[in-house]
């Protein structure tokens, strides 16, 4: 790759550095937007080192929101004299997005890029000749994470600092996807609507299939029951979900074995540990295009599998929430007097992730007089009123009113092959007994 960039490039970069200068310098709403954004999306990354300040202005500049508007939209009302074609590039930035994207090829003036969440290709261009010549050292094959924004009708540009990972194997690969989900799920599939439409649609149909299969969105068992219970409710959907992609169902997981030369214990305990069984995993590795999306598994965490009671509660967009003191919740609301222990209880569901938005406001609608009453007294707040309060309170203890996709939601079939093949090589490396180690999306 040559070190120089055009004209055209340098007028971009040029476009870029106003826009950022406008929002450093601004002194009012957009600043204090700004620090909310940043201090927002520290706390939630669980990789602190991939959110270095450079990279957080440069996602609020297209993420960021002040009131209803966008820093874009802010910048061109406060800038009329640009012309028409810079016009129309700062408004096509608004469709920049962060990936996770493997170099595929380096060309005389930037690179052919595929981003790994959703095998989207992209020519990206550098647009200064300070990022061309960083770049020069790059190679075929690594994994960069980084922004990039739209330049033309074909072409993108980088638009924050990149961070090479290197060149990963698919086991070290599929824990980075599985990282960079954690840290960016906003952007998992945020290049492909069509994806990201899918994998909500697949948590509505989990929920469809675990109230058909329970009876109810609301289930109360043993831990080791709910997981067998689960499992079962899983087989099911996935024999439905092979039938309905044409898929051969009637064939045995020795058969399958043979046919695609695996041995059939190698198999089992990869895909047990990916989330399917054999017989799926073989079929989707036989067949890749029979399926564009597929399912993970969803299962207990490990500190409930042996709980004396588990209570699963699904819901369409939510997707499903296990939690072993719900029921001891709702006794509490149910009796409606505030017990010793009401206050201590009361603060740890508060605090406790798995808590979230969606299963208070089950509560409120349940319970809402008890609710009040038992949070009135914990919290010494008593006007305290759930219809009025119960929002706020929520939003202190850091609980999104908004779900994000959950855990449940199927994967494009590209990633869950990976997975896989992952898996699959992690078994061989692995002495021999030790069971695979969980990565990707299928993992809680």
């Amino acid at each position: 790759m040559r070190r120089n960039v055009d004209d055209r490039n340098q007028s971009a970069n040029e476009l870029k550095q106003a826009l950022t200068d406008f929002v450093l310098d601004a002194e009012d709403d957009l600043a204090v937007a700004l620090e909310t954004f940043s201090a927002t999306q520290s706390a939630r990354s669980q990789q602190p080192e991939l959110h270095q300040r450079s990279l957080m202005i440069d996602r609020f500049l297209i993420e960021g929101k002040v009131g209803s508007q966008t820093p874009i939209e802010l910048f061109l009302a406060a800038t009329p004299d640009l012309s028409t074609r810079d016009r129309q590039q700062v408004e096509a930035w608004q469709r920049g997005f962060v990936g996770l994207f493997e170099i595929l090829q380096i060309l005389p003036d930037g690179f052919e890029l595929m981003n790994w969440t959703t095998a989207r290709r992209y020519t990206v261009k550098p647009i200064t000749t300070t990022a061309a010549a960083a770049m020069t050292r790059l190679k075929v094959g690594e994994i960069i994470l980084t922004q990039i924004a739209p330049w033309d009708a074909s072409n993108w540009i980088f638009f924050s600092p990149w961070t090479s990972l290197g060149k990963l194997g698919k086991p070290k690969l599929a824990v980075a996807i599985g990282n960079f989900k954690q840290a960016y799920k906003q952007h998992l599939y945020s290049d492909a609507p069509e994806l990201l439409e899918a994998a909500w649609q697949s948590v509505e149909q989990y929920h469809q299939n675990f109230v058909d299969f329970f009876g109810s969105d609301e289930v109360t068992l043993s831990g080791s029951e709910l997981s067998r219970k689960l499992a079962e409710m899983q087989t099911l959907n996935t024999e439905a979900q092979l039938a309905a992609a044409g898929l051969d169902s009637s064939k045995s997981l020795a058969e399958l074995a043979a046919e695609s030369g695996a041995a059939p214990e190698e198999l089992t305990e990869a895909a047990a540990a990916m989330g399917v069984d054999g017989k799926t995993a073989t079929q989707l590795l036989e067949k890749k295009g029979a399926l564009k999306m597929a399912a993970t598994q969803v299962e207990l965490p490990p500190h409930l599998k042996h709980a004396e009671q588990v209570t699963a509660l699904s819901h369409p967009r939510w997707g499903q929430v296990f939690l072993a003191d719900y029921t001891r919740l709702q006794t509490l609301l149910e009796q409606g007097a505030i017990a010793p222990d009401t206050s201590k209880l009361i603060k740890q569901n508060l605090a406790h992730a798995d808590m979230n938005w969606f299963v208070w406001q089950r509560l409120a609608t349940q319970y809402p007089t008890a609710l009040a009453t038992v949070l009135q007294a914990t919290l010494d707040r008593p006007t305290f009123q759930v219809p009025q309060d119960l929002t706020a309170l929520l939003q202190e203890y850091g609980k999104a009113s908004e779900p994000e996709l959950p855990e449940v939601a199927s994967v494009p079939l590209h990633l869950h092959t990976l997975f896989q093949e992952a898996l699959l090589e992690l078994k061989k490396e692995k002495p021999k007994g030790k069971k695979p180690e969980k990565a990707g999306f299928g993992a809680r």
